[in-house]
């Protein structure tokens, strides 16, 4: 057996959905892309992207001793419909891949179990990656053939859908690279015509400035009154332009369990989660990547989907917190307090 499919062999034994491999050098049109991403400001506040630029552009940068970079991919499809809960205005929408573990923890230990076996079974030195690194990981994954962009820039997979997540072993062996995948989108614009806040200016780009995803994980401080109205009940990501992909009809449920959905987590109350404090919010998130935007941020996000929900039940929740300590928690608060209160007129 060739070391390649030993690789792959092993890889599927851990539980990855898909294994391909290719090279540091693979992803050249990366570079130019990167720089007319971050010249048009479309990183928003993310100054680590242009910070880290030289090395997201160029995998030898980031490890010159690189010869082969093994691409890894893990369903996490969903069990149930995720547009299902924007029917429910008084409920969160979660997406789908924060509705339980943390998908770095997840994904890195079996990065790193298969990185040990490698060394045993082979040698030379590695390097794991997930998301954590500046790793330009969705060219790579084109580049490699575990799937290619789509026009919503997520990697969309023959076998997978896009459901999928995506990790990396960088290696000092070499091995024979796979070709790229090539397009499948052709005519369908499904993902960009369910963005609700038009955050693709053009297919293949994003301005994540726009993007639910990024306001409701990545930016501090109040979002842009504009954008708030059209955020409807998404408290913590974004699914709608994945759900719109045909090519989840090829989709694998998640195998394992630590992915599926938690049950208080599939459409929690909003109103029970405006009243979370710190320590509260710490203990119902613990393991969970919506931990890491904290508390602040995530009450906001609650008050602007409360004030989103047309339930006037809830202005209570919200006058309640106009005083809170956080002056962006209390501007979220006025907010949703002004939206419920002008139902009435």
């Amino acid at each position: 057996m060739s070391l390649k499919q030993a690789i792959i062999d092993q890889a599927q034994a851990e539980g990855f959905s898909l294994c391909r491999f290719t090279h540091p050098d693979s992803i050249s049109h990366v570079p130019d892309k990167l720089s007319d991403f971050i010249d048009a400001g479309y990183h928003g506040q993310m100054s680590w992207m242009a910070d880290r630029q030289t090395w997201r552009a160029n995998p030898r940068a980031l490890w010159p001793d690189a010869q082969t970079i093994i691409m890894l991919g893990e369903s996490y499809a969903p069990e149930h419909d995720p547009a299902a809960i924007l029917k429910h205005p008084d409920k969160g929408a979660i997406s789908v891949y924060a509705q339980n573990k943390d998908y770095h923890d997840l994904v890195k230990k079996r990065l790193k179990r298969l990185a040990r076996w490698l060394i045993a079974h082979s040698g030379g030195e590695v390097k794991v990656f997930v998301d954590t690194a500046p790793v330009s990981e969705k060219p790579l994954g084109q580049a490699a053939g575990l799937g290619w962009q789509g026009k919503h820039t997520n990697l969309v997979s023959r076998d997978l859908g896009n459901w999928f997540f995506i990790g990396s072993v960088f290696t000092t062996l070499s091995i024979e690279p796979d070709g790229a995948e090539v397009d499948h989108c052709g005519s369908c614009r499904s993902c960009i015509t369910a963005c609700p806040t038009d955050a693709f200016p053009a297919p293949y780009q994003l301005d994540a400035r726009r993007c639910i995803s990024y306001l409701t994980i990545e930016h501090s401080g109040p979002i842009d009154v504009d954008l708030r109205g059209l955020m409807g009940n998404r408290i913590y990501g974004c699914d709608d332009c994945l759900a719109a992909c045909p090519w989840n009809k090829f989709a694998k449920e998640a195998s394992d369990i630590r992915y599926h959905a938690r049950a208080d987590l599939m459409a929690p109350d909003l109103g029970e989660l405006a009243m979370l404090d710190d320590a509260a919010f710490r203990a119902k998130f613990s393991g969970s990547p919506i931990k890491r935007v904290g508390r602040n941020r995530f009450v906001r996000n609650v008050l602007y989907a409360i004030g989103n929900s047309q339930r006037p039940d809830l202005l209570p929740v919200a006058q309640g917190l106009i005083d809170d300590s956080d002056p962006t928690v209390s501007d979220a608060a006025r907010w949703a307090v002004q939206r419920l209160s002008q139902m009435g007129r």
